[in-house]
């Protein structure tokens, strides 16, 4: 008796953590412009666009994510999924692709020989421009800094531009700017703003703008200058997070939870890559 309602109470538990997991993705299918879309899970983004002949889509994000997306585009198209380009390999972005089901997958040439167990079969080095079913589709390799093969895609006529993880409109830098060269994250900002583009949709936060790329940049180097002059001044991380206030930023998305994550990324880079001294 003992086993039959010990059993009972787990396969509760059971089903209550599954509902409460399940219900706390948030999903949906989102106009950005014209054919353009973003698919939202939780707080990260995909791009969708539908062509004359098939969709393409930008990051499958992972495996939950690329199912429900595949289940649900019936929303906007009944076209099958014909393409997967991968704006880099980072997990959190580049999981679960093989759920999509698309036989032409692109990614730059530096990215690992398989994402999440697929296999790229178009790679580039610096640009490509390649025209689906009526859509051109703009890939530029944004160099080195958050990460080693990010790129970003432009989708034409729409000049949506899809940026991952470098900037998103108005919203500060992820906790503490995990990266190998801040200052080369920097110039993969610079990079965004030669590009020709007027939507700017990003894989994190809200719609904007191309001058939102602009404004990302003049952040982090407002950022850089004002922890660099005082750690060079004696100050410790604590000292930092009570006076580099950002305020012209206040009303960015994240500034109340990852300002101060910002400060201690940002020291803790300075510091490592010798900028003190």
């Amino acid at each position: 008796m003992k086993t039959c309602i010990h059993a009972l109470v787990l396969a509760i538990v059971t089903s209550i953590g599954v509902s409460a997991a399940q219900a706390a993705d948030k999903r949906a299918i989102e106009k950005v412009a014209g054919d353009v879309y973003r698919f939202k899970n939780n707080f990260h983004y995909s791009l969708v666009t539908v062509t004359n002949d098939s969709v393409v889509v930008v990051d499958p994000i992972n495996e939950g994510a690329s199912a429900w997306l595949k289940e649900n585009l019936s929303q906007i198209t009944n076209k099958p999924i014909t393409h997967l380009i991968y704006s880099h390999s980072h997990g959190d972005h580049a999981s679960g692709g093989s759920a999509l089901g698309a036989q032409t997958v692109i990614a730059q040439e530096n990215a690992p020989a398989t994402i999440d167990g697929i296999a790229p079969t178009v790679r580039f080095s610096e640009e490509m421009s390649m025209t689906i079913g009526g859509k051109t589709f703009e890939m530029t390799y944004l160099g080195e800094g958050h990460g080693e093969d990010l790129i970003a895609v432009i989708v034409r006529p729409e000049n949506v531009a899809f940026i991952t993880d470098v900037a998103s409109p108005k919203r500060l830098p992820y906790q503490t700017m995990p990266s190998s060269s801040i200052d080369a994250w920097i110039e993969q900002v610079r990079k965004v703003e030669t590009l020709d583009f007027e939507i700017f949709a990003p894989a994190h936060g809200n719609v904007g703008v191309k001058a939102d790329a602009a404004d990302a940049r003049i952040y982090m180097e407002e950022l850089r200058a004002e922890v660099l002059a005082g750690l060079k001044a004696g100050k410790s991380v604590s000292d930092l997070k009570a006076s580099v206030t950002m305020d012209a930023y206040k009303d960015w998305l994240s500034y109340d939870n990852w300002r101060e994550l910002n400060i201690q990324g940002m020291a803790t880079y300075l510091v490592r890559a010798g900028k003190v001294n």
